[in-house]
């Protein structure tokens, strides 16, 4: 009898190990990192451990799966020596069966599915055993490991994997509801700022209003009249030649300080200011943390020559995380008009960004940034007006054509309904 309870004691004891290599195996695979990481900001010292075992995942699950399965060996073999000591075949084969049900379901099954419904709170507790076992199984992870490699190769860091994962999710918490869906937008418009460039975002060069330094009074009064923007960038000779920024304030405070007078002598050179110059090229997310350290809201955009492409300002920016931001000066520019027979006609300036977002399109927009672009580049020639074409499951007829450039073209989508917002 006395033998029979310590063979007992013994295999409860195995089978509590081995559920706590399972549950911990669970918890730290599925342990939230946000949270682990809150934590970690608040002083937490387990939190701080479970981050330090995460960065290193593979020796992590090694250790767990050696401790495991030795734990499950040493209980078969125990079992089985003392089946055939005190039992005949026919028990024998009964005991197996019993102790293999017994290890699946409070060893495997049990914990496993307690720690999944408890990741966070399991993973906080086991940290320190699983801390110190990594140490103590040290040379044995590290066979287990250089096996491994042998075997599957070494493991990629995918960084764009694990922003897809993030999308996905930030998706998956949105569900249906529309503010929450509003709000998924808004974060994963954020993720992309690390991705697109501000060439994406600009006012490209052929809408810019734009003044030349040897304009007369009367015009430079009329342009910044007409504008509904304060900042309006000067050029001399060519608008490739940009020297200044007018401000529509300093424009004013410079009338204001002659009290109106000499309205016909305005000396653009005293009032304009200073142009910041970005290539087109940096990233959204860089010019964000520009503008914030040089307090400014407007940047010329250049390419690599030097040459003129556009403009861009931190409402761009913040219009692409948020949506569209209308104000009293914003005047509607119909760069993009429904037709009854479901097509649009649309302006060639008009970005593809603007309209996969706007519409639920998915133009590609690598390689090229407006619609007139997408034609060119795909064609491969300067179509003229009438010609059609077919990229993308969508048809575009050339209406309009300015020397080389696609002024307005008609778009139909052949997949379906156009729903423009």
């Amino acid at each position: 009898m006395n033998e029979i309870l310590i063979f007992l004691s013994i295999i409860i004891f195995l089978i509590i190990c081995s559920g706590f290599f399972s549950s911990s195996e669970t918890a730290l695979t599925a342990v939230s990192e946000a949270r682990i990481n809150e934590l970690v900001t608040q002083g937490s010292k387990r939190a701080k451990l479970i981050e330090r075992i995460l960065k290193n995942r593979e020796k992590m699950i090694s250790t767990i799966l050696i401790g495991n399965n030795l734990v499950n060996v040493v209980a078969s073999v125990y079992a089985t020596s003392f089946a055939i000591m005190y039992f005949d075949n026919a028990k024998l084969a009964l005991v197996t069966l019993i102790l293999t049900v017994i290890l699946v379901v409070f060893a495997e099954v049990i914990p496993k599915t307690y720690a999944l419904k408890n990741a966070d709170q399991i993973a906080l507790s086991v940290a320190p055993i699983i801390n110190l076992l990594m140490m103590i199984l040290t040379p044995a992870t590290l066979f287990t490991e250089q096996l491994a490699r042998i075997v599957t190769g070494p493991i990629i860091n995918d960084e764009e994997a694990k922003t897809e994962e993030l999308k996905g999710m930030i998706r998956l918490h949105a569900g249906e509801k529309s503010r929450a869906i509003e709000r998924g937008k808004m974060m994963s418009s954020m993720l992309d700022m690390e991705e697109v460039s501000i060439e994406a975002v600009m006012t490209h060069r052929g809408t810019v209003t734009m003044i030349d330094e040897k304009s007369s009074a009367n015009e430079i009064l009329k342009v910044a009249g007409d504008s509904p923007f304060t900042r309006i960038p000067v050029y001399s000779g060519t608008k490739d030649n940009i020297i200044g920024i007018l401000h529509a304030k300093e424009l004013f405070r410079h009338l204001q300080r002659s009290r109106f007078e000499n309205i016909n002598k305005i000396n653009l050179s005293e009032i304009m200011i200073e142009p910041y110059f970005a290539p087109e090229t940096t990233l959204i997310l860089d010019q964000l943390e520009v503008f914030r350290g040089r307090k400014e809201h407007f940047a010329i955009v250049v390419n690599e020559y030097g040459d003129f492409r556009g403009i861009v300002t931190l409402e761009d920016i913040l219009e692409e995380i948020v949506g569209d931001i209308d104000d009293e000066t914003d005047i509607d520019v119909e760069g993009v008009k429904s037709q009854p027979d479901g097509s649009l006609i649309v302006e060639g300036s008009v970005t593809i960004r603007d309209l996969n977002r706007s519409l639920g399109w998915n133009l590609p927009d690598e390689k090229y940034n407006t619609i007139a672009g997408l034609v060119l580049f795909e064609s491969k020639t300067i179509p003229d007006p009438g010609q059609e074409f077919r990229f993308f499951n969508f048809k575009f007829r050339i209406l309009q054509k300015k020397s080389n450039f696609i002024s307005k073209l008609r778009i139909w989508n052949e997949t379906g309904s156009i729903n423009e917002k």
